[in-house]
């Protein structure tokens, strides 16, 4: 419930902000279910507050290089993409929100993490109710088609399965 909390936040708060971009909680979750599986990733545990107990960190991504010194990743040679919606260090630094109300934007948050996903994803463009501008918009977050499909399929899952809308 947690999780789902978080997505449906994330999206409901961006609503206000860009009603145009039409981002529903179930595509937040699409992209966690396959990026950090709702919090769970690697043995961790998403907590009532949204924090993880064991902070998700992801492959070395040595095309993208070194831009946070390891702050986010604790790594110091190569950035890690961080927490359960799997942020780049960079991209975290321009786009990272608090989204639990606490003052500090954290990637190990899934509130922070949905927040900043959903803000992300809308600066593609609007319509993303529909196919083609999720697509559009996972495309940004993941330059694979595959991932796009794999994220756009769970979402789609979502939605007919929990019914909040």
């Amino acid at each position: 419930l947690v999780a789902l909390d978080a997505y449906y936040r994330g999206a409901e708060t961006v609503a206000d902000e860009d009603p145009a971009c039409g981002l529903e909680w179930w595509a937040l979750a699409g992209i966690s279910r396959v990026e950090g599986r709702h919090g769970t990733f690697g043995g961790s545990e998403l907590e009532a507050d949204g924090d993880v107990t064991k902070p998700i960190i992801g492959i070395p991504l040595p095309a993208i290089g070194e831009t946070d010194g390891g702050v986010l990743d604790g790594r110091v040679a190569v950035d890690h993409a961080v927490g359960p919606m799997q942020f780049i260090p960079s991209t975290w630094r321009r786009w990272g929100r608090d989204g639990n109300g606490d003052g500090v934007a954290d990637p190990q948050n899934l509130y922070d993490a949905a927040r900043s996903a959903a803000a992300y994803l809308c600066a593609s463009g609007p319509g993303l109710g529909e196919d083609a501008g999720l697509r559009r918009a996972y495309f940004s977050y993941n330059h694979s088609q595959a991932y796009v499909e794999q994220v756009l399929g769970h979402a789609r899952e979502y939605q007919r399965a929990v019914p909040l809308d």
